[in-house]
């Protein structure tokens, strides 16, 4: 189970300081606020530690919108105040001694709300004290000046200045001046990784506080003690203090220490947690604490993930971050919640793309603690991505920081991390058994199950290879106890070492039982999220539960088995039933906002505007904030539902009629196939996978290259020769099953791409393409709408008014959208409902993200996320866009992208081309196609007999675009 299914979010740590003057609080304030700036814990659900940030709530008991104001006159004050101090005035006075303990009182409470307000103030008191004297007020100007560094990330300025506030605390005579000192010290110390001495220095400070300071003091070791990952003593010191602050009447310190404890990554606490941060957000609520309240949110939101909760987690830290740039407060380390959010899913490539940000940006700042932690974001990231040599070097390079940090959790993860790159390279020795084992029993003492549970699988793994079965047993035995609790990919993981288990004993039905056990568990979370983005991505989470399934199916030999288990991971996000669409009108005005930014972005491409590169950030800002609304959709409940069952060979048979299925699965480096011909299912070991693929790339190259610089002696003979070896390849064995018949061929991941109708085989024969037998069947069994017909022609496409004029001869009653009639609006209102849709425009593929694949129209670019908020689904879609056809296959098999689109909203069949094709040749290529759709021929034969007449000219070029469509869904 290679990716991380449990949810992490920096959990937002609220930290405290002791409050200055001589034992009083500052004038006004209940205590003096918590001791840093923007420091954030995290924990990834029970598969990530857990991660401190340091940060915490304004002492300011107003709300922070009406604080501002009077902040600036209370800063004109202080700074006349100030003025006189300086002159020495009062330098020598009692009256002006007190003068100098407000403030730096006030600077104090600045300190996280103005930092630099607060700099300017606490600098003046010390000009005020002179060298030497008033020790006391020194120390507080000099905690202030720590706190306000801190707040500004500058942790070498804040250690210096706190330094000096515990000298001058030592000479005040006043212990707790000095307790108060050694406090803020110790936060810091944590801050910047020194965990080690961050405890001695609050530990030091306990014995000279008592009554409401000792809650205080508590609640800081509790911090201290949470950075250095003893989470159960954090909830210890947590829990004394909540206690000690009821009796004591400190909401302040109540609110903070719940807020702490809620995010303790120990045990199952979430109901309780989510208690606890209501309760702290409503004392919040009474200070005037906003930014404090703000962050009890974002730590619900980081429970919801924990939780399996995705849209209500992103929807709670979205709102959460609006609050944060309202409050104008900076939180750098949420970088990694976002990267924990998109690697739980997992949506590899933006996970990476922010753990690499995150480095750079944490580093820019200074803050090592979560530097480090960012740098194991990135080893995560590069695993994800196949990439386990670098992984292994930015696990280690973590290691090493989390070991001087003193964080025995975090470096037991970054070993882990590491030990999994060297897995994933081949490594299988002794040594890395014992140090995979080691690395599992720290972190299921350390409550990181969903860690451990990789670690015992991979371990068991190894054990197999060195010829330790025993110990194989053992690890498995340890990982199996989780399949009946905890999140889902702990479950699943439970149920797959069940399985292995019972292979070990021979018992092969009964280790396939776990496997679907653990695939139903999967199933029953995948429902809940709310956009078919996410529900593809998480396929990756079942990877290897399907893969040992279909590996005891091919051992059998039997083809109705490896069908079965062929098609129970494959494109089943098809299988589930769509999620209703989306009727949020914040996402609908994001994505006219995109619309414009797209369509200005390209207006600027093609006359060369100077302000391309602005525009280009503009718009992908605009993207991220339509992914962030779309993903924040709920699933069960809104019409997702259970996946539709894989079909046996009986229902298969019934649909087939006189055609052929062939699914092609991938197992090793081999091609398999099961066919079904007659009510007859046969398993065939076809050919090796590289060759095909090197293959399918030629093919594709060459084709590409006849449509767009014209015919060419070279590429035409690249072509025939790369087609016929693969064609032989894949239907030289069966080919006396196939005979002449009609094929219905499920690819899967690696051949999906393929131009099937450039094979010698599938010339002039109905062809069509499916995700799965599963939503082939669906389809066929599917009622078509029988709303008009619809023609669109996109705009800077001359032969696209000629081709919709030719189909309207042909569909006179047809709804035919062109020129400025042709906007998004009209044409996504006019194809919901529609019995057949041709659309001829200009077609972007976005391999980055292929829901923001584009079909251009008058008044901009149709996305495919548009797509599934149809209302219903066109019955049939022709699109003579240019890669209209084309998707990203992503583990699973699933598809994203226009034709992902539409069959998961209930499309029938669509027509569409894998590659760019030539405007002129394709006009004539979709007459054909329509004047047999117009006869009642069905679409793929249709299709067929269409690409054979454009083939009869005998032209490269020609052959080259009848090659470039193929026919999906239903047929």
């Amino acid at each position: 189970m290679g990716a991380d299914v449990r949810v992490g979010g920096h959990d937002r740590l609220e930290c405290l300081l002791i409050p200055s003057g001589s034992g009083d609080r500052p004038p006004g304030a209940q205590q003096c606020s918590q001791c840093g700036g923007p420091s954030r814990r995290k924990h990834g659900p029970s598969t990530q530690p857990s991660r401190l940030d340091t940060h915490g709530a304004p002492p300011i008991l107003v709300d922070a919108d009406a604080s501002l104001p009077r902040l600036g006159c209370l800063f004109a004050m202080v700074i006349h105040k100030a003025d006189r101090i300086k002159a020495g005035s009062a330098a020598s006075s009692a009256a002006g001694r007190q003068e100098l303990a407000d403030l730096a009182a006030r600077a104090l409470a600045l300190r996280q709300h103005q930092p630099r307000e607060a700099i300017v103030l606490a600098e003046e008191v010390l000009v005020g004290c002179g060298r030497t004297g008033f020790a006391q007020e020194r120390s507080v100007a000099e905690r202030a000046l720590g706190l306000a560094h801190k707040e500004m990330n500058d942790l070498v300025a804040a250690e210096r200045h706190l330094r000096r506030a515990v000298a001058a605390g030592r000479r005040s005579g006043s212990s707790q001046i000095l307790a108060m000192a050694q406090m803020s010290l110790g936060y810091v110390l944590a801050a910047a990784g020194r965990t080690a001495a961050a405890y001695h220095a609050v530990s030091a400070a306990l014995p000279q506080l008592g009554g409401a300071e000792a809650g205080q003091a508590l609640m800081q070791r509790g911090v201290v003690q949470h950075f250095r990952g003893r989470y159960a003593e954090a909830a210890v010191d947590y829990g004394a203090a909540i206690d000690v602050a009821r009796r004591e009447g400190d909401r302040l310190v109540e609110a903070r220490a719940r807020n702490n404890r809620a995010v303790l990554p120990i045990g199952d606490h979430v109901l309780s947690g989510e208690a606890d941060l209501e309760r702290a957000a409503e004392l919040f609520g009474e200070l005037g604490l906003d930014l404090a309240a703000a962050d009890c949110r974002w730590n619900v939101g980081h429970l919801a993930a924990r939780c399996g909760d995705l849209a209500r987690a992103l929807e709670i830290f979205a709102d959460t971050e609006r609050q944060y740039r309202r409050l104008d407060v900076p939180r750098p380390g949420l970088l990694l919640d976002r990267f924990e959010l998109l690697a739980a899913v997992p949506l590899i490539g933006e996970a990476a793309a922010m753990a690499e940000f995150a480095v750079a940006e944490l580093h820019r700042r200074g803050l090592d603690s979560d530097l480090a932690e960012a740098l194991l974001a990135r080893a995560r990231a590069e695993l994800l991505a196949g990439d386990p040599q670098r992984a292994a070097g930015s696990a280690a390079a973590a290691y090493r920081r989390f070991r001087r940090q003193h964080r025995p959790v975090w470096y037991a993860f970054a070993r882990h991390i590491e030990l999994r790159a060297r897995f994933a390279q081949g490594t299988r020795t002794p040594a890395q058994l014992r140090a995979l084992s080691d690395s599992a029993a720290t972190l299921a003492s350390a409550g990181l199950t969903g860690l451990a549970l990789t670690a015992w699988h991979e371990a068991a793994t190894v054990a197999f290879a060195v010829n330790r079965p025993s110990q194989a047993r053992t690890l498995l035995a340890l990982a199996a106890r989780h399949r009946r609790g905890g999140l889902a990919a702990e479950r699943a993981q439970g149920w797959h070492a069940q399985a292995r288990l019972h292979r070990l004993d021979g018992n092969d039905r009964a280790a396939m039982s776990m496997l679907q056990r653990g695939l139903s568990v999967l199933d029953e979370y995948r429902v809940t999220l709310g956009t078919s983005e996410l529900r593809a991505r998480s396929s990756a989470h079942g990877q290897e539960l399907a893969r040992e399934g279909l590996e005891i199916a091919i051992a059998t030999g039997a083809p109705a088995r490896v069908l079965a288990w062929a098609e129970r991971w494959r494109a089943s996000t098809l299988r589930i039933q769509p999620v209703s669409p989306s009727t949020d009108p914040e996402l609908t005005a994001a994505l006219a906002r995109l619309r414009v930014a797209a369509r200005d972005a390209e207006d600027a491409a093609l006359a060369g505007g100077s302000q391309l590169a602005a525009m280009l950030r503009q718009q992908s800002a605009l993207e991220a904030n339509v992914r962030d609304l779309a993903r924040r959709s709920q699933g069960a409940g809104t019409g997702g539902g259970t996946p539709v069952c894989v079909p046996d060979i009986a229902a298969i048979t019934a649909q087939l009629g006189p055609a052929v299925l062939v699914e092609l699965l991938s197992h090793g480096d081999r091609i398999w196939a099961v066919l079904v011909r007659d009510g007859r299912a046969s398993l065939h070991d076809l050919c090796a996978l590289p060759a095909v693929l090197k293959h399918q790339g030629r093919i594709r190259f060459a084709l590409r290259r006849l449509v767009t610089l014209g015919a060419s002696a070279g590429a035409s003979a690249a072509l025939e020769h790369s087609a016929g070896l693969v064609d032989a390849d894949l239907f030289g064995p069966i080919r006396r099953r196939l005979g002449d018949l009609p094929l219905v061929i499920v690819p899967g991941q690696a051949l999906y791409a393929l131009p099937w109708a450039a094979l010698p085989s599938c010339v002039g024969r109905p062809v069509t393409i499916a995700p799965s037998a599963a939503t082939w069947l669906a389809a066929t069994q599917r009622s078509a709408p029988g709303g008009r017909p619809v023609l669109v022609a996109g705009p800077r496409l001359p032969d696209a008014l000629s081709e919709v004029a030719a189909l309207a001869a042909l569909w006179p009653e047809a709804t035919a959208l062109v020129g400025e009639q042709a906007t998004v609006d009209t044409v996504t209102a006019a194809l919901s409902g529609a019995r057949l849709a041709h659309i001829a425009t200009h077609g972007t593929f976005r391999a980055d993200n292929p829901l923001f694949s584009t079909l251009e129209l008058a008044d901009g670019p149709l996305f495919a996320y548009e797509l599934e908020r149809l209302s219903t689904a066109p019955g049939c879609v022709i699109a003579s866009a240019c890669e209209s056809g084309r998707a990203e296959a992503t583990l699973g098999d699933e598809l994203m992208g226009f034709v992902s689109a539409l069959l998961a909203s209930g499309t029938r069949t669509l027509v569409a081309a894998l590659l760019p094709v030539p405007a002129d040749r394709t006009v004539a290529l979709m007459t054909e196609l329509h004047r047999r759709l117009r006869a009642g021929t069905p679409a793929a034969p249709a299709l067929a007999e269409a690409q054979q007449v454009l083939r009869a000219t005998g032209d490269p070029v020609d052959l080259a675009t009848a090659a470039a469509f193929v026919c999906l869904g239903a047929g």
